[in-house]
């Protein structure tokens, strides 16, 4: 991975298999922390390499998320907007989300991972 690019996530099977060889940033809580902490470094210059929205999946479907980005030199106007729409659009499906199941959780996590090592497949992300 490109030394400037960085993970964000909050699923903690992404986190364990890729911590040891990516420069990674685990969140605590839930889909919407993610796209906040991505919001902040992206209005502190970072660009998005990974869109917020992977794999149409709409923020209610599932609570967790794997973002990339990675350093810019100024704020990228491009980020920016995919990042305030991402936001919005998780607060516009916000009262849909449920409560799920281990299994069902544990079913989520394989998505994201799946969404993200697809990513890291496609050398056009620079991963």
């Amino acid at each position: 991975m490109n030394k400037k690019a960085l993970v964000i996530t909050n699923n903690p099977e992404v986190y364990k298999r890729y911590e040891s060889n990516h420069q990674m940033v685990f969140m605590q809580g839930g889909y919407y922390d993610v796209l906040v902490e991505v919001r902040n470094l992206v209005h502190k210059g970072y660009e998005l390499i990974t869109h917020p929205l992977a794999g149409s999946i709409k923020p209610n479907e599932t609570p967790y998320r794997s973002i990339v980005v990675k350093q810019g030199t100024n704020t990228n106007l491009q980020s920016v907007e995919i990042i305030e729409a991402s936001i919005q659009a998780y607060e516009k499906f916000e009262r849909m989300t449920t409560k799920w199941n281990q299994s069902t959780l544990e079913d989520f996590q394989f998505v994201d991972l799946k969404l993200f090592e697809s990513a890291l497949e496609d050398s056009s992300f620079y991963i």
